[in-house]
């Protein structure tokens, strides 16, 4: 293999997540042994290192991109990673807390091709499981002695109750048939982007880039919510290989999702038929969410959703390259942002 060769393939999104998830997963797995032995079943098949039970699997925890922001963004202001990765532990902490939760308050019933926790544990428990990952997710910044431990802190908690707006923003959204186009914008960037925007602007504070955090958090932002729009048109359109769930998971659940308001406020006659389809009480037969999901895309709203994905993008990557970076690190941060937001390509 030739030096260009090597270097194409070190840049490659899976090679990346795998070499950062390399650096912070045994400081993972130390953390969740401390869980208490009520809740810790729970966590640990959700994450995928055990069956339900408690048998050792081989399946994923994800992709990990969170934890690997923010070790790439301490490399890439002249840090180590090996001095972020308790900030990228908290990080993957929070995000499966967020998960967790989710799944119960939603309702969904699979997860990375996989029964979801309080399904197979129970709501109860995996709402103590997620609780108990937040907590762990503090604990493991106010112990590390890192000069940056407590801004990190701040910053946490801070990106936590932007989460948490956001979803209750989206389960309000659930009641209301008056969600408007820029009302759903910023549940987005709450539920999502906060915490790619925290991962990389936590990475540049461990790396000791203070003046180089708010560039960072903005590119974890703006890709944030192009992630989102991402993940939404993958909540109607997305292979059940890809996403885990069911075709049209989204529409079954009238989720307001990012596509579909764009479509609901088009004013648009497919999003006035869509609007009279989706926001009724009667049950949605499978034929009513194949034609839901036909509207959504005549009202424009995956065209719509697609191209902020890309705007969102290129913003993300401006940023980059008006930041003063470290170039490898940069480059595989650029490469993250991309993989994340052509999920559907």
């Amino acid at each position: 293999m030739s030096i260009t060769e090597e270097t194409t393939q070190n840049h490659r999104p899976d090679a990346i997540l795998a070499r950062n998830r390399a650096l912070f997963e045994p400081a993972l797995h130390a953390a969740i042994d401390r869980l208490p032995a009520a809740v810790r079943p729970a966590v640990t098949y959700h994450f995928g290192h055990h069956d339900e039970y408690g048998a050792p699997t081989h399946t994923t925890s994800g992709k990990a991109i969170r934890p690997a922001l923010v070790l790439l963004a301490a490399e890439a202001v002249g840090g180590t990673p090996a001095a972020a990765v308790p900030a990228a532990v908290a990080v993957e902490l929070v995000h499966n807390f967020s998960l967790l939760h989710d799944d119960v308050m939603d309702g969904d019933t699979t997860r990375r091709h996989r029964p979801t926790a309080w399904t197979v544990f129970g709501a109860n428990t995996a709402i103590l499981a997620g609780n108990a990952l937040l907590t762990l997710a503090m604990d493991v910044l106010a112990a590390d002695g890192h000069g940056a431990s407590r801004d990190g802190l701040r910053m946490l908690s801070s990106t936590v109750f932007d989460l948490v707006r956001g979803q209750q923003n989206d389960l309000d959204f659930e009641r209301r048939w008056d969600v408007d186009l820029d009302e759903c914008v910023r549940m987005a960037e709450d539920k999502t982007s906060a915490l790619l925007g925290h991962a990389c602007a936590v990475g540049a504070t461990f790396g000791g880039g203070k003046d180089r955090v708010e560039p960072l958090r903005e590119f974890g932002r703006s890709f944030g919510t192009a992630f989102q729009h991402i993940d939404d048109l993958l909540g109607i359109w997305g292979r059940p290989d890809i996403t885990g769930k069911p075709i049209h998971s989204d529409l079954r659940s009238r989720k307001k999702s990012l596509p579909v308001v764009a479509a609901l406020t088009s004013k648009t006659p497919s999003g006035n038929t869509l609007a009279d389809l989706y926001l009724n009480d009667r049950e949605l037969s499978e034929a009513d969410i194949v034609r839901a999901a036909e509207l959504v895309e005549a009202a424009g709203g995956r065209r719509w959703s697609q191209e902020q994905a890309d705007t969102l993008l290129d913003r993300a990557l401006d940023v980059l390259c008006s930041t003063d970076l470290a170039p490898r690190p940069a480059e595989e941060l650029r490469a993250l942002a991309r993989f994340a937001v052509h999920r559907t390509h």
